[in-house]
């Protein structure tokens, strides 16, 4: 993936709460689109191997939760956190890490990732079809800049993690503002 390049355009299914629904299960799907997500914001977007894995879940995912402020500062609108996992299980992990500043993007079926050259086979962790580690941060549905952890593979034997840190991403940002 390259700086200026446009995000693919699919749609998400997911699960949102819907108090009007009775019982332990008050959630309805609810389609949204890339639009719906990326249109008019700048928002840094990670993806990762799955939800409930340790590195995402010890370092990566509360990372950048922690760090929420300070990207805020940086001019970020939103943090989005991807997964070739299902809108249920998305759900039940952002929950269970008592996430409440990243939202979470189910692509239960791996289209977006196919579709951003991310999809990789982790069949050697009996995971299947799953997203390479990545971050990037999006303006208005555009890629501005690009993060992506060295050795893209199928079935690749260590998970490299740093590149997509939330370290480096606001590294990165406040870098760029002294610059300016």
């Amino acid at each position: 993936m390259k700086t200026g390049t446009k995000l693919p355009d699919v749609t998400f299914r997911t699960r949102v709460r819907d108090d009007s629904i009775e019982g332990p299960n008050p959630f309805r799907w609810e389609d949204k689109s890339t639009a719906d997500y990326f249109a008019g914001k700048r928002v840094i977007l990670f993806s990762l191997p799955g939800a409930f894995t340790p590195t995402c879940s010890t370092y990566q995912l509360p990372g950048f939760e922690n760090n929420f402020g300070d990207f805020q500062a940086q001019g970020i609108d939103e943090i989005y956190c991807l997964s070739v996992n299902d809108s249920f299980v998305m759900n039940q992990w952002a929950k269970a890490q008592g996430i409440e500043n990243v939202k979470v993007i189910p692509d239960g079926s791996g289209e977006f990732t196919r579709k951003m050259g991310m999809l990789v086979h982790k069949d050697n962790l009996g995971f299947g079809p799953r997203s390479w580690r990545y971050a990037a941060i999006i303006n208005d549905g555009v890629v501005e800049a690009w993060f992506e952890e060295p050795g893209l593979m199928d079935n690749c034997p260590d998970d490299p993690y740093g590149e997509s840190s939330p370290e480096t991403l606001l590294a990165h940002l406040t870098q760029a503002v002294a610059a300016e």
